[in-house]
């Protein structure tokens, strides 16, 4: 699963954030939470991630 891509951020993936402007990412549920905010953005749980 790895770790959260956003900067200076250790917490494990949980989501994948499909972005249409920019590069699939995974990301930590809190990171989720502020970026599917965004226009366009959708978010996927990853298989077997704590949330």
């Amino acid at each position: 699963m790895g770790t959260c891509t956003e900067s200076d951020c250790d917490r494990k993936a949980a989501v994948r954030l499909y972005v249409p402007w920019d590069e699939d990412r995974n990301v930590c549920a809190s990171h989720a939470r502020v970026l599917v905010q965004r226009d366009g953005v959708v978010a996927m749980a990853l298989d077997d991630a704590e949330l």
